[in-house]
């Protein structure tokens, strides 16, 4: 021992700062511990070493604006698109400060979807080492699952769709629920974030139910083989909430920690913490459920109906994805690589609006897309907005007017004008950047017959306050 080691009795303040400890919750036990191992003979060096561990996390810090440039698949002509890319871009820049993320893409479907900043509908990011709940939102796994039927008509698919499905608010009524899983139920159980007793509860009672907005049950005929098929568009209800509450919670603790200037929206779980292995996991079963809810109203429907089926495939466009080391984010965006998934087909879905073809495309793992393709059509403007500019006519003129000759129902008997063709972008706008970005190639188009959609909905809190009364 030095004779500097030996005239050290008391480890100070001063010096854990010089060593680089910073005041909080770690400094005092720094400085007991310290002192303690100096007591028991310990070398200063060996001491400084120790303590290396209750030095809190570097702070991360933003990126410059424009510091890490995005991939732009998006033009546009009109001035409501201009208005919209403008828009998407400023999004995105801001986006792209995130300390996490390495890369960015925005589709030919992007639009804003929340504050300055929040990622677009249309946007993928990839990030080292993180995962971000905001970048999924909600929604997790919003997604698309196609079945083909052998010798059953639109319409009798149509109908017996009609018969088993369920939009709206909330789940299903005891009696009329579909039954989940036991051994999905258990890996629920088991997982520290989904065995959360509301989360428990609802994936038993949102099963078989596909919610409101844009969500939708469509029907139509192949161009290439002429059978039927249903495509559902929806996403993992309440149990997905519910964990994207729990994750935006512990992704705030991070931030507070780690970056406090990134976003809150922003905010993310390290990947290799034990929050973070839990969490993707947990969104691995959420993938498992929401993939049940689509297989069971599709499997119900095909009964119901009296027929077979020859095909049925999914994929999702609102998830988290890891490749090479990096962790995906597409926000309303599809995977367009192969093997994704272990249960990937190389075929995926991409719709449009209610009085146009769903495109089964092949995707191109374009890196200048990220290795992603569109989800939709996206918007150009607001839902509200839209509705504005609808006020000269009826919603009922409205319906005839913009799907003339197809059989399109509304769960709750009220037409949502914000979902009609006019509420988004112009499909073969979309489908020509689509070919001319190169993000996919298009297989075959499911011609529309018909489709079913929530409607027009009474806010739930309005709904509870009715029925107390």
């Amino acid at each position: 021992m030095t004779k500097m080691e030996t005239d050290i009795l008391k480890l100070t303040s001063e010096m854990l700062a010089d060593w680089g400890h910073e005041p909080g919750k770690a400094f005092g036990a720094a400085l007991r511990d310290g002192q303690a191992a100096l007591d028991n003979g310990e070398a200063l060096e060996a001491v400084r070493q120790m303590l290396e561990s209750y030095k809190p996390d570097p702070v991360l810090p933003l990126a410059d604006p424009g510091a890490k440039p995005f991939h732009v698949n998006l033009e546009a002509a009109s001035e409501d698109e201009k208005a919209n890319l403008e828009a998407v871009m400023h999004h995105m820049t801001e986006l792209m400060r995130t300390p996490t993320i390495e890369a960015g893409a925005i589709m030919p479907d992007a639009c804003p979807a929340g504050p300055l900043g929040t990622i677009p509908v249309g946007g993928v990011v990839a990030a080292r080492g993180a995962i971000h709940p905001g970048m999924h939102s909600a929604d997790i796994c919003c997604s698309v699952m196609m079945t083909e039927f052998e010798e059953a008509d639109p319409k009798t698919v149509l109908d017996a769709a009609h018969s088993v499905t369920h939009f709206g608010a909330g789940g299903r009524a005891n009696g009329k629920r579909f039954t989940m899983s036991m051994g999905l139920y258990d890996q629920f159980r088991e997982n520290r974030f989904l065995s959360n007793p509301k989360i428990l509860r609802a994936a038993q009672e949102h099963l078989g139910t596909q919610g409101d907005g844009n969500h939708f049950l469509f029907v139509g005929v192949s161009r290439k083989t002429g059978k039927t098929a249903m495509v559902t568009h929806h996403g993992s209800r309440g149990p997905g909430a519910g964990l994207y509450k729990i994750g935006m919670s512990i992704a705030e603790k991070f931030r507070r920690k780690l970056s406090p200037k990134t976003l809150k929206q922003n905010a993310w779980i390290p990947a290799e913490s034990e929050e973070g292995i839990a969490y993707w996991e947990a969104l691995q079963l959420i993938r498992k459920w929401t993939k049940a809810n689509h297989n069971a109203l599709h499997q119900a429907t095909v009964e119901v109906s009296g027929s077979t089926h020859s095909e049925r495939f999914w994929n999702e466009h609102n998830f988290v994805f890891e490749r090479d080391g990096l962790f995906y984010h597409g926000k309303g965006a599809t995977p367009a690589w192969d093997g994704y998934a272990a249960d990937a087909t190389g075929l995926t879905l991409i719709p449009l609006n209610m009085a146009e073809p769903v495109l089964v495309v092949r995707g191109k793992d374009a890196g200048h897309a990220l290795g992603f393709s569109p989800h939709g059509a996206g918007r150009n403007y607001s839902r509200s907005e839209h509705k504005r500019r609808s006020v000269a006519k009826s919603p009922e003129q409205m319906l005839r007017e913009e799907t003339e000759g197809l059989d399109i129902r509304f769960f709750e008997q009220k037409i949502d004008i914000s979902e009609l063709p006019s509420g988004y972008k112009k499909a073969d706008a979309v489908v020509a950047q689509i070919e001319k970005y190169g993000l996919a190639e298009i297989e075959d188009y499911i011609d529309p017959y018909g489709c079913i959609m929530a409607g027009e909905m009474e806010p739930f809190w309005k709904k509870n306050k009715q029925a107390r009364r």
